[in-house]
């Protein structure tokens, strides 16, 4: 793949792993002392998701991320209620809305440039 779909590739398995953290949050928002959880999209483009090219020996290297997930998976940070739990269903279910469109526009993207392919093909 070109890095156009590569990059669509990536983005669109960093919002499924994102999903699967937020749907844990869902499933564990009555559970004792269980602590929300999320990955932040900024940490997926710092993370090695843009591949950057060397192209002057003064250029700084990136570091390598390394194998498993794209971004890590990191705790919310918000209080939490007496019972140690911390996830609002409200923020939960707009997390996942927003990584539902994110996942929605990389897979159109990734469509368009698949038909573009295609029509070019045809002719």
């Amino acid at each position: 793949m070109t890095g156009a779909e590569g990059l669509l590739e990536s983005l669109i398995r960093f919002t499924m792993e994102r999903h699967g953290v937020i749907a844990g949050n869902i499933a564990n928002s009555d559970t004792p002392g269980y602590k929300a959880m999320d990955i932040k999209f900024e940490d997926f483009l710092s993370g090695g998701a843009l591949p950057l090219t060397v192209t002057n020996p003064a250029h700084m290297r990136a570091a390598d991320p390394g194998p498993g997930l794209l971004a890590s998976v990191q705790e919310d940070g918000s209080a939490p209620w007496k019972d140690g739990n911390n996830v609002e269903m409200d923020k939960e279910v707009a997390r996942m809305n927003e990584n539902a469109l994110l996942f929605e526009a990389g897979i159109k993207l990734l469509g368009n440039r698949m038909s573009m392919y295609s029509n070019a093909l045809k002719r």
